[in-house]
């Protein structure tokens, strides 16, 4: 079975509609961080600079694919934004893999309702699910190999983020920011 030609109009390429909604999972993605920061005044760690930096990736590869001509250019910036989604979906998923086995404590979330690293993993999450859907009957081939790209991605953010710092010999005396090693009291 030959593969769906893009410039072909039969062809099952994706709508508007998915490209969409991906958009405004990764805007309020970018939205969100940006407001931990600015508007919370938290600060982000190398794990979550990445993230953020995924998710307004995939924000402007989803905007260009909004605008794009026809259904191979929203095919193109699906699959970029998959990349992107897939990577910071790994960086998150270890980074709230570092706060479970309690090698980082990190800020509370949005509305108080966990802590930062989990809620970044939802909505990537999401996100994935939502291009997912979008790319279903298109590529495989292309859609298997943007996902091993960004886990790719993912493993190099990963091996190449600075060192954790060693846990404190005293308490804190600040509230938290910024992920950070917790103290951990002797005996």
């Amino acid at each position: 079975m030959n593969a769906p030609n893009p410039s072909d109009v039969s062809c099952e390429c994706p709508g508007r509609g998915i490209v969409l909604l991906s958009l405004v999972i990764a805007l309020v993605g970018t939205a969100a961080s940006i407001w931990l920061s600015l508007g919370l005044g938290l600060k982000a760690c190398p794990l979550c600079f990445y993230q953020r930096s995924f998710v307004i990736a995939a924000a402007g590869a989803l905007l260009f694919g909004l605008g794009a001509k026809n259904g191979s250019e929203r095919g193109l910036a699906l699959a970029i934004a998959t990349f992107l989604t897939v990577a910071g979906m790994g960086v998150a998923g270890f980074h709230v893999s570092l706060e479970m086995r309690k090698i980082l404590e990190c800020p509370k979330g949005l509305f108080d309702v966990g802590t930062v690293p989990p809620q970044s993993l939802a909505l990537f999450v999401l996100l994935f699910g939502a291009l997912a859907a979008g790319s279903r009957g298109i590529y495989l081939k292309r859609f298997v190999l943007t996902v091993a790209l960004g886990a790719v991605a993912a493993f190099g953010c990963i091996a190449s983020a600075p060192p954790i710092a060693a846990a404190p010999k005293a308490p804190y005396t600040d509230p938290v920011v910024i992920c950070r090693p917790p103290y951990v009291a002797p005996g």
